[in-house]
């Protein structure tokens, strides 16, 4: 394998004034509120939708309108800071950000909401890539390990502790604190970043030559496609005329957005960092690093929920486990990063997903905190071994004018997988759970002598208490076989999500080295 160094001129030849460091500091808190706030109203939803009388279908949105506004901004960071400057770009998405959520807590109908947190994720959406970008470009490489430590803690424990932080706030207070909670620190946050992350200039000429068409095509293709992710399972997919409207809506503006930038001179997001071996790699990887990160934390409360009957609060006690993993092996990573080969790293990383993911596959109704906590350990290893390396790698070898457009596309390639992931999980969930449901139902059958005994004890166990009792224990017999094929349906998805993982570790040797 051949070895890249990194470019000398992406970063400063020593460790950055404590100004800018406090700036960066503000920076990654501001990340942290944004990538927190896409899981933290997940555990609270019941409350909303009683709260502001909404249906069903209407409760869904408030998590899809922010994930699909954040998504369209993420790619266009890189054009923001170009033009407008990092200190200047990350102001605005905070602020906005900030003012944003506190619309949230004040909204007096479901529809002003959801409005209002799709402007909360369009806004919050860029402190993400723009910390990663400000990451490399005020430190030098020799504490770059340090540094993606404490970004690769924020962007694993943030979804990890939404739901559990969402259920507490919602428990002892309301769901209005929800949001409330972003405005003190929002307004912190920004008066740090004015006044500490001076680190470049605006180019305000930039935006004459701003491609308007190529940012309809990005918002219309990338907010299409989220949209199909997030509501594809619940309406059965091609079943539902709005999926095949929105699919048809994807496919031309994706072919469009993709051939207009690839021949523009000036193109709304750069894709030439695809050229770079090991920033298309990379990329690829971080979509499926999105798959576990987020892919884990949506099944594993599902698990709890529908087969334990858990409560909020004691599904984040359990996943709490994943967040100290990676909380306490973070620094050590992050040490590692500077001394060690990164592919190494990446190639256990994943292998210990793997391995951790299919440590699951065995579960019983019974299984509780025990049963996950050896597994998320091991996962929790693995997750933070390939977040870190996989960002070094991705963006260490592009020269620094490309790092800020570069992280952008590395961030959205993550939300990607995570999106791409919920989706075919939650449909693989489905198909699994018919199946074993067909596979065991006629073992159902009355003239096996130990299902005539098992109805004849809940006769027993109901008669008086309702009108109906043969009906009533059939009914009891049923639930305990669809709650079987449920967590027969739960151990397929750990078992191939972490044959996925291990089936990624061949792609390490493709990358180059980077000198640590």
């Amino acid at each position: 394998m051949s070895t890249t160094a990194p470019p000398g001129s992406q970063g400063v030849s020593d460790i950055p004034p404590w100004p800018q460091r406090i700036g960066f500091i503000a920076a990654v808190f501001g990340m942290f509120m944004a990538i927190l706030d896409i899981q933290i109203v997940a555990s609270s939803l019941n409350e909303i939708q009683s709260g502001l009388s909404a249906s069903q279908d209407q409760i869904s949105w408030v998590q899809t309108s922010y994930l699909i506004a954040e998504i369209v901004m993420i790619p266009l960071s890189g054009m923001l800071m170009r033009i407008l400057s990092t200190r200047v770009a990350f102001t605005l998405s905070c602020a906005g950000f900030t003012l944003a959520s506190l619309g949230c807590a004040l909204a007096g109908s479901i529809e002003q909401l959801i409005v209002l947190r799709a402007i909360q994720g369009f806004m919050g959406g860029a402190m993400i890539p723009i910390t990663q970008a400000i990451s490399f470009s005020i430190f030098p490489r020799r504490v770059m390990g340090s540094v993606q430590a404490v970004i690769g803690m924020v962007v694993t424990m943030a979804p990890s502790i939404g739901p559990t932080v969402g259920g507490y706030i919602t428990e002892t207070h309301s769901w209005h604190w929800l949001f409330l909670a972003n405005v003190i620190p929002g307004i912190l946050v920004c008066w740090a970043a004015w006044n500490f992350l001076d680190i470049d200039k605006p180019n305000h000429a930039l935006a004459r030559r701003l491609d308007v068409l190529g940012l309809t095509l990005i918002a219309l293709f990338l907010g299409s496609l989220e949209f199909v992710l997030e509501e594809g399972p619940g309406d059965d997919w091609f079943a539902s005329h709005e999926i095949v409207m929105f699919s048809l809506m994807c496919l031309v503006t994706g072919v469009w957005f993709f051939t207009r930038t690839l021949r523009s001179p000036h193109p709304i997001v750069d894709l030439r960092a695809f050229a770079n071996r090991n920033f298309a790699i990379g990329a690829g990887m971080g979509f499926i690093i999105g798959i576990a990160l987020y892919g884990l934390v949506y099944i594993m409360p599902l698990f709890f929920g529908y087969v334990r009957g858990y409560s909020s609060l004691q599904i984040g006690q359990v996943m709490f486990v994943t967040g100290m993993t990676m909380f306490f092996c973070a620094p050590l990573v992050g040490k590692a990063t500077n001394h060690l080969d990164l592919r190494l790293l990446l190639f256990f990383g994943f292998l210990l997903v793997g391995v951790g993911t299919m440590m699951n596959s065995n579960l019983t109704v019974e299984s509780g905190f025990w049963q996950f906590c050896l597994p998320q350990i091991v996962r929790g290893m693995g997750l933070i071994m390939c977040i870190i390396p996989a960002s070094r790698i991705a963006l260490g070898t592009l020269p620094a004018h490309e790092v800020g457009n570069a992280s952008g596309l590395f961030n959205v390639m993550r939300n990607l997988g995570g999106a791409v992931g919920l989706a075919l999980l939650d449909t693989v969930r489905d198909i699994r759970e018919d199946f074993h449901w067909n596979q065991l139902i006629p073992a159902i059958d009355t003239s096996r002598e130990v299902v005539v005994a098992e109805i004849a004890r809940y006769e027993a166990l109901l008669s008086g208490a309702v009108a109906d009792a043969h009906q009533a224990a059939v009914g009891l017999i049923a639930q305990r076989v669809a709650q079987q094929a449920q967590v027969l349906a739960f151990n397929d998805i750990f078992t191939w999500l972490g044959l996925v993982y291990i089936a990624t570790v061949p792609l390490v040797f493709l990358l180059k080295r980077i000198r640590a």
